[in-house]
């Protein structure tokens, strides 16, 4: 698989760079509703590239490499990141650490 490939899927799938695992799950069925070949659609190719694409993202995110880092748990977390910046304020938070 190279980079491209992978944008190429995500772009088929109208995904973000940025997806959960069950964001493309619902995509993939999405899309395999609207262009199943048994609901009338003649094409053919549509419904290949979208099942490439899913094969694609799969595959990626089986190998993926999960990051458990205090820095990515904030990024993937922001309302953490919120409540520490904020939790001594007197207005935000709950002011016992002010």
């Amino acid at each position: 698989m190279t980079y491209q490939a992978l944008l190429q899927a995500i772009e088929v799938f109208g995904l973000d760079r940025r997806a959960t695992l069950a964001q493309i799950k619902a995509r993939h069925r999405q899309l395999v509703k609207n262009h199943h070949p048994d609901r009338g659609s003649d094409d053919l190719d549509t419904i290949r590239r979208i099942n490439a694409a899913h094969e694609t993202l799969i595959a990626y995110c089986k190998g993926y490499r999960y990051c458990f880092t205090e820095e990515e748990f904030l990024e993937q977390l922001p309302e953490e990141r919120l409540r520490r910046q904020f939790e001594g304020d007197p207005v935000w938070g709950d002011g016992k650490n002010a």
